[in-house]
């Protein structure tokens, strides 16, 4: 079955391949009417996390928020297949890195960098194109996809690009390597914690939310300075992500100050577009019991 799942996703690239842009966003709106309107996608999943994120606002305007994380969904879920077979010039053309000098600082100072990001927008087209537009190493650390066949094909996309993708049961190994270049670390650290007994608790849209401590952990231990991008759809089909300064002197930080900088930059981001994040993830599967 594996096999046939993979062949099936060869066969999407190479179809999508040839399909303009104006014909993809046709498809786009077509999945957006059968995600919303026909089989209701987490449907509970994502009302109960607008509800419970944006109390203050009305049931009229949680509805338009959701809308548009489908019509999101949709696109980021074509452009994604469609990103395979881009070039690399439509590539920067399409999700071009502002502000890059910050990270070639690092470079000639010989530092490996973490760099933070989120589910938020189109994420896919970053990991694609970081490798050939970022001077560091570009290192991803990602949970492998279940297929193993398709897992090693998007693996190896990636890596043909400049982007190495390490699973992140192996985590601790790739910031233990010596790297033949400084490299950045990418980590998206906005879902929910698999083990809950490390991780860190913020209140974030109005929740006690359980954070990944993995990025706090990796900048303390090997006192690495962090850097976050922030990821904006410019119109459809065109985004950018802004490189910023984050946090230089981990180490001299309190337990706890760097996840939570980055959950409140987060919702800030969030709370001025939130249809462009995932609220179909289960986010607060976790509730905190007070001591």
């Amino acid at each position: 079955m594996q096999k046939l799942g993979y062949y099936l996703f060869r066969l999407l690239v190479f179809l999508f391949s040839l399909v303009p842009f104006w014909v993809l966003y046709l498809y786009s709106d077509i999945l957006y009417f059968f995600f919303y309107h026909v089989f209701g996608y987490r449907k509970n999943v994502v009302f109960t996390n607008l509800r419970n994120s944006f109390p203050e606002k009305s049931e009229a305007e949680i509805n338009k928020i959701a809308k548009g994380f489908y019509k999101n969904l949709s696109d980021i879920t074509f452009e994604s297949i469609k990103g395979f077979s881009m070039s690399k010039k439509t590539l920067k053309k399409r999700y071009p890195v502002i502000n890059l000098e910050l990270l070639n600082d690092y470079f000639q100072k010989g530092q490996n960098v973490i760099g933070l990001a989120a589910h938020y927008a189109n994420w896919e087209w970053g990991v694609i194109s970081f490798g050939f537009q970022f001077t560091h190493k570009s290192i991803g650390l990602y949970k492998p996809m279940s297929n193993k066949y398709i897992d090693n094909y998007v693996k190896k996309a990636r890596a043909a690009w400049g982007m190495n993708l390490v699973s992140i049961k192996d985590t601790h190994k790739t910031f233990e390597e010596k790297h033949e270049k400084p490299a950045i670390f990418f980590m998206v650290s906005d879902q929910s914690p698999s083990n809950i007994k490390k991780a860190k608790w913020v209140q974030f849209l109005n929740q006690d939310t359980a954070c990944l401590h993995g990025a706090e952990a990796y900048a303390k231990k090997y006192n690495l300075p962090l850097v976050f991008g922030d990821i904006q759809r410019i119109k459809r089909g065109y985004y950018q992500m802004v490189m910023s300064g984050f946090e230089d002197h981990p180490t001299e930080t309190k337990d706890g100050e760097i996840t939570e900088h980055y959950m409140r930059k987060l919702e800030g981001i969030i709370n001025k577009k939130p249809e462009n994040w995932l609220w179909s993830h289960k986010r607060w599967k976790h509730k905190k019991i007070d001591s």
